[in-house]
């Protein structure tokens, strides 16, 4: 296949298939004498694995570590757990973070009175000065 193929049985975009290659993700790929770039089935896999991944929200960073134990057949799962554990912990605390600037923006929006007075609580917070946490 060549990578546009590979793009489409992969479901990663030729541009983010040489991103990944350029980053050691994904070996460079075997070529022609005519210098394209040539996949195969593991690689069409590999990348499947890292769409997956990416589609949890695992960092590049996480995925190598993933990708690596994948590729060891005689690791620990334990191993496995711990990295999506510790990705579960990350997103909890993304999610915890995300709720409070929601909650924040809501009480901000219910206060404007959003008509031609030009009060506005919204801007009056944004311009107020940062208090550390």
């Amino acid at each position: 296949m060549n990578i546009g193929d590979a793009a489409r049985a992969s479901g990663v975009s030729a541009k983010m298939i040489r991103h990944y290659e350029s980053l050691g993700l994904v070996d460079p790929p075997a070529r022609t004498d005519a210098g394209y770039r040539v996949y195969g089935d593991r690689e069409v896999h590999l990348l499947r694995f890292i769409r997956h991944s990416r589609d949890l929200g695992f960092s590049l960073a996480q995925i190598q570590a993933l990708l690596g134990l994948w590729q060891d057949r005689a690791r620990p799962s334990r191993e496995v757990r711990a990295l999506a554990q510790n990705h579960l912990a990350e997103l909890d605390a993304k999610l915890a973070e995300l709720q409070a600037m929601r909650a924040t923006l809501a009480e901000l929006i219910a206060c404007c009175h959003g008509d031609e007075r030009p009060d506005c609580p919204i801007l009056d917070t944004l311009a107020a000065p940062v208090t550390k946490r």
